[in-house]
């Protein structure tokens, strides 16, 4: 059996900074484990390629939930990164940490070192942000962060829109200020997707103390007792198993890591004994706490030729192709997610509650569905959703996906907050920056109007925006998982980094929090103080003053 001081169990957005951050001093031996393929396609690199990778199998676990009884009983669809860099290699590339309170809401939780201020330090040493280094951002990290490249003139329209319709303008929502309209800033550098196996692994690869094994699907982590003391993994149809002689990093994300959790022993014992599975440690809160953004689109008809939708022709794909293999230019380099929006479902809420993102294309099912002519879609996110679900096993083979059940619509809260975003962002859409451009909505249709008829199409519509968390939550209480270092509770030797740990889920996208988590705990499984608290001041702050 094969020794290592570390062994990461999954080389997503948290495994690759671990890779990295850990093997820098070249102390410390360390073995990566990804059970998907390279990230070789030119389609995860180029930015526009993300609806192809999104809505495809290649890349991505393509998991579906349980039906959703608030959803017309229909399974949604989830995909999730399978490949070096995980789902930042699939993901749309928007750069959002959150609104500031999100974190102070953790630290008041009772999660010490874990407040905005605490945080703030690893998110600048994270990000390599084009504009350089300000108190809210950082120039020099291994996170390419880019401003847009404004290739659509429907982007500007939006925001233009937004601020007729009375919003206020956001030049940065990583900024003081979150609420407003404006350009999102992308993990994207010099036209390309930035993933965390670009910006954290591949600078990592030529180091002699770092392994990474690609196809290897992790079955289980193997204890001594109470202590974790290896993985078994399957590669290759052989079953391999691997020391760890300090700790297991378990980086699976908020489906694979308490399915690993629960099918090495670590979950609830009632549940465990269904399968016959042996008890490591009764731990009830795995899998538990499922929270993520459901998200509804509001699709128009384009009344110029100048969407995306220019691109389905096959020579503009070919010329397209063309600019970005041989000159980085062109359409190929943007996301097609370059302005959207942090609003307010009522205005006595002191943050945002919904995100808006402003779409130059008309998309149906995840891009999955073929563009009906030239349109534009507005996603409504809800950002703090009170409904809960989680993931269980359906089975004690790895290979099987596990039972994910998000439990969406179950508060009627949610439903009021859907509603209202979407009226919202019809009230944006009819402001006259938009006249040149608005043709008729297709998606709900002006027949709907009443609170009913909108229930009744977002029961039929809805979708995930692809932001899972909380299912090995942090916290001192019955139903956490872990500590506020990350270490499994009654466990030694084995931690859980990833978004699975959030208590609550952040108001925006979750991947900068997941690599932000990521690179404070590398710091404390080095043995090194924490980066000094950075305090700042937000909207909010001034906004509670003046009250």
């Amino acid at each position: 059996m094969s020794e290592f001081d570390y062994v990461i169990i999954g080389a997503g957005s948290a495994g690759c900074v671990l890779a990295n951050r850990l093997t820098e001093d070249g102390r410390h031996k360390v073995l990566l484990l990804e059970a998907g393929p390279k990230d070789t396609s030119v389609l995860i690199h180029m930015p526009a390629g993300v609806g192809k990778l999104i809505g495809g199998e290649y890349a991505n676990w393509y998991y579906y939930t349980e039906e959703q009884k608030n959803l017309n009983g229909r399974k949604l669809f989830w995909p999730r990164g399978k490949v070096l860099g995980g789902s930042s290699s699939i993901n749309g590339m928007i750069y959002i940490r959150g609104h500031a309170r999100d974190y102070d809401l953790w630290r008041q939780m009772g999660l010490e070192g874990w407040g905005f201020a605490d945080v703030l330090p690893y998110f600048r040493r994270s990000e390599g942000n084009e504009n350089g280094n300000c108190e809210f951002h950082g120039g020099e990290g291994p996170l390419g962060v880019s401003n847009v490249r404004n290739t659509n003139v429907l982007f500007d329209a939006f925001v233009e829109a937004g601020k007729q319709a009375g919003h206020p303008y956001t030049p940065d929502f990583n900024g003081p200020q979150q609420e407003g309209v404006g350009p999102y800033q992308h993990t994207i550098k010099n036209g390309q997707r930035c993933s965390a196996a670009k910006g954290y692994l591949v600078p990592a690869l030529a180091r002699p103390n770092l392994k990474v094994e690609v196809e290897a699907l992790t079955s289980r982590i193997l204890f001594e007792g109470k202590k974790a003391v290896g993985v078994e993994y399957v590669q290759n149809g052989e079953t391999k198993t691997v020391k760890a002689g300090k700790e297991v990093l378990l980086c699976g994300g908020a489906v694979n890591s308490p399915q690993t959790l629960m099918l090495s022993g670590i979950g609830a014992a009632a549940e465990l004994n269904k399968f016959g599975i042996p008890v490591v440690a009764d731990l009830p809160g795995v899998g538990q706490n499922l929270q993520d953004h459901l998200d509804c689109t509001l699709l128009y008809e384009c009344t110029q030729p100048i969407t995306l939708h220019s691109q389905m022709n096959p020579v503009r794909q070919l010329i397209t192709g063309m600019k970005y293999v041989f000159f980085k230019s062109g359409v190929g380099t943007s996301n097609g997610l370059e302005a959207g929006g942090f609003l307010k479902s009522r205005p006595e809420l002191e943050v945002p509650d919904l995100q808006i993102h402003f779409v130059a294309a008309a998309m149906r099912d995840h891009a999955r569905a073929k563009s009906e002519g030239h349109g534009f879609t507005i996603h409504v996110c809800q950002l703090r959703p009170h409904s809960k679900g989680y993931i269980g096993l359906k089975s004690t083979d790895p290979r099987d996906h596990a039972l994910i059940q998000p439990n969406y619509l179950e508060a009627e809260y949610d439903r009021k907050v859907l509603r209202d975003g979407a009226r919202i962002v019809r009230d944006i859409i009819r402001q006259k920056a938009m006249d040149p451009y608005r043709g008729k909505e297709q998606q709900p249709g002006v027949a709907v109007q009443s609170d009913e008829q909108f229930d009744a199409w977002i029961r039929e519509n809805a979708e995930t925006i692809y932001h899972p968390v909380g299912t090995a939550k942090m916290g001192s209480d019955a139903m956490a998982v872990v500590d506020t270092k990350c270490r499994v509770h009654g466990i030694e030797g084995l931690r859980v980094i990833d978004a699975s740990v959030m208590p609550t889920l952040v108001g925006g996208n979750t991947n900068a929090p997941t690599i932000m988590v990521a690179e404070k705990i590398s710091d404390d499984i080095l043995g090194k103080a924490p980066l000094a608290p950075m305090y700042v001041a937000i909207a909010e702050d001034k906004a509670t003053a003046a009250a």
